[in-house]
């Protein structure tokens, strides 16, 4: 699954089968990103679409030195069940 960094949309992308799954964001601050949706079409559902999309998303924050709030609730709950990602909560 190939996912890309869409900064003018602020999404994290992937298109499988002409469906495309997306996590939005919204720039708090130069250290902040607000996770805040996590779209996966019916036709990419139980294929772990959503888990990679968030994995990306923040190995991102990581690598960036960026700080997590995850208005998502799918966000929420990877963290959740993730200590590993525990330290990127704003």
């Amino acid at each position: 699954m190939h996912i890309t960094h869409n900064l003018t949309t602020q999404r994290f992308e992937t298109t499988i089968d002409g469906h495309t799954a997306y996590l939005s964001y919204e720039t708090i601050d130069d250290t902040t990103l607000d996770y805040n949706h996590t779209i996966v079409p019916s036709e990419l559902g139980g294929r772990g679409v959503g888990t990679a999309l968030v994995k990306f998303a923040l190995d991102y924050a990581k690598e960036n030195n960026k700080a997590v709030v995850p208005s998502c609730s799918f966000v929420a709950s990877f963290l959740q069940k993730h200590p590993e990602y525990q330290s990127l909560l704003a």
